[in-house]
């Protein structure tokens, strides 16, 4: 049986991830911070705490000796850092702790491996948000990164860290670039779940409003679940190297928002208020994904459009807030 390390177990990508690996039959370590635990953050993986391949350990990526403590005692055939200060508009807010995270977590994990278990097989969460603003898309491998936010700054330091790991000392290190990818899953404070929550909210009669900053970026989105398999995949291979992971079509926030209404049986649109304050310093207006190494190489192809990505998020949310109908 494999044993795989999995930081960032209790969000998004690390909850499908560990289920994709426990049906493959590894025992999957999630690494939790205290904090999480003391909040008992655990919606997304509460269906696996009885398994027993799935075990929580506490720990922290800026923590180096947990980290150091983690890959002694488990030796792991593979690692996934999905661990991130991952919300760009707050990265402007707290740009250092959004760096240390992002890029200082990373060398932390990258040196554990180096010296305590080399054959460990690393895998790095990295972001087509590093493409920043590059207009020169569909963006693939070998684009130009140009990052516009503390969060790409830490995340493309943190890619450069992978890439010099894998030439320098040999680590079989791999980085998935990974354009935006959403579910029933996706944090709150991220845009399309704040879109198909409210648009459930409102549907219900328990909002009257959406307040989003700029409608107008474009986004290659995809359902996270299917995601996770390319990451399995990159470290499946005889040789490491780095993918992008998209769809390869690019949509905007307000295409979403008509997706949505579609769906919901309403025009959304009559609720949003368009508000300054949600607007960043400074914008990513187009991100498209060019994935062809991805098919070609490892045979991974995304199945779920935008229409029923959008579908499954607000079918979730309104079941959840059906309950808070009186």
């Amino acid at each position: 049986m494999k044993t795989a390390i999995v930081t960032g177990i209790t969000g998004q990508d690390g909850s499908f991830l560990a289920e994709l690996l426990l049906e493959k039959q590894y025992k999957v370590i999630g690494l939790v911070r205290r904090s999480s635990m003391e909040d008992k953050k655990f919606f997304n993986i509460e269906h696996l705490l009885n398994n027993k391949n799935f075990i929580l350990e506490n720990g922290d990526l800026t923590d180096s000796s947990s980290i150091w403590r983690l890959v002694q005692k488990y030796k792991p055939e593979e690692f996934y850092n999905l661990a991130a200060q991952s919300h760009v508009g707050a990265s402007f807010t707290s740009p250092e702790s959004t760096f240390e995270i992002n890029s200082t977590g990373v060398l932390n994990c990258l040196e554990s491996i180096r010296n305590i278990n080399p054959q460990t097989r690393f895998y790095q969460a990295s972001t087509s948000e590093m493409f920043g603003d590059n207009m020169n898309a569909p963006q693939s491998e070998t684009s130009i990164f140009s990052p516009v936010s503390p969060y790409a700054c830490g995340k493309l330091a943190a890619h450069s860290l992978v890439v010099n790991y894998r030439k320098a000392y040999g680590l079989f290190a791999c980085s998935g670039i990974l354009f935006n990818h959403e579910s029933e899953r996706r944090g709150e404070q991220f845009v399309t779940r704040k879109i198909t929550k409210a648009a459930a909210r409102i549907k219900l009669g328990l909002q009257k409003e959406l307040r989003l900053g700029n409608l107008d970026a474009k986004r290659d989105w995809g359902y996270a679940k299917e995601y996770v398999e390319a990451m399995w995949l990159m470290l499946q291979r005889d040789t490491p190297d780095d993918y992008v992971i998209g769809t390869g079509k690019t949509y905007t926030i307000s295409d979403f928002i008509t997706c949505v209404s579609e769906i919901a049986g309403y025009n959304l649109m009559d609720y949003v208020i368009v508000d300054e304050s949600f607007k960043r310093p400074s914008e990513v207006p187009l991100l498209q994904a060019n994935p062809a190494k991805a098919r070609n190489i490892l045979k991974w192809n995304p199945k779920t459009d935008l229409k029923e990505l959008a579908k499954i998020m607000y079918q979730y949310d309104l079941e959840k807030e059906k309950k808070y109908v009186k």
